[in-house]
C-alpha cells in the first residue's frame, strides 16, 4: 500500500503516489533553481499548467499519477539548457536528443504584429518571411477588397498564442521545459 498526495498543479487537482510527488518535486524544485528571480511565477506557472495537462492526457481514466507518468512527462519537457544530467531523487533525466517537429497550430502571433498578428501568424505556420505574407495582403488589398476581408476573417477564425505552449505550437516545436521558459521570458520583455 503507497501513499498518495493530492496536489493542484496548473490550477487542476491531481493525486499523485508519494514516489511520483517526490519526483515531480525534485523536478519542479531543480527547474525552479535555475529560473531567475526576474519572472520565476510566471515561468513555473506556464511549466506547471503544461504538466497538467499532460497528466490529463496521460490519466486515461485512472484517478492516481504513478511514477511512471511522471516519468513520461519529464522526459517529454526534457530537462533546460543549465540542468546537469540528473535531477535530485529518484529519478535520471533523458540523455539530451535533438529537437523534434511537432505539428504546427495556426495562431495570431500578438508578440510580432502590425495589425492583428494574422499576418505573423501566417508566416510562422508558413515558415515564411513575414514581409512576403503583409506585401500579398496589401497587394489583395489593392487589387480589390477581397484582402481587407480575407485579414478580418483570418483575424476572427485565429485564436491569439498567449501561453507558451501555444507558441510553442505556432512554431511547430515541442513545448518542452527550456521552451516554455524561453517563451515566457520573451512574454516579459
Amino acid at each position: 500500500m503507497k501513499k498518495t498526495v493530492n496536489v493542484a498543479i496548473g490550477g487542476r487537482s491531481f493525486i499523485l503516489d508519494e514516489d511520483a510527488y517526490n519526483a515531480l518535486s525534485s523536478y519542479l524544485d531543480s527547474f525552479k533553481a535555475g529560473v531567475g528571480q526576474n519572472g520565476r511565477s510566471e515561468v513555473m506557472d506556464e511549466l506547471e499548467m503544461r504538466i497538467a495537462d499532460l497528466f490529463r492526457d496521460r490519466l486515461n481514466g485512472r484517478e492516481v499519477v504513478d511514477i511512471e507518468i511522471v516519468k513520461g512527462v519529464i522526459s517529454q519537457l526534457g530537462m533546460p539548457d543549465w540542468q546537469s544530467d540528473t535531477v535530485s531523487g529518484s529519478y535520471s533525466a533523458p540523455e539530451s536528443r535533438p529537437e523534434t517537429r511537432s505539428p504546427r497550430r495556426l495562431y495570431r502571433d500578438t508578440d510580432n504584429n502590425m495589425l492583428g498578428g494574422v499576418c505573423s501568424g501566417l508566416s510562422l505556420y508558413f515558415n515564411v518571411d513575414v514581409v512576403l505574407v503583409r506585401v500579398l495582403f496589401v497587394v489583395a488589398l489593392i487589387c480589390g477588397t477581397a484582402g481587407f476581408w480575407i485579414y478580418i476573417v483570418m483575424w476572427i477564425i485565429a485564436p491569439s498564442a498567449r501561453t507558451a505552449a501555444e507558441k510553442c505550437e505556432m512554431r511547430g516545436i515541442p513545448a518542452t521545459a527550456e521552451n516554455i521558459r524561453r517563451f515566457s521570458e520573451s512574454r516579459r520583455k
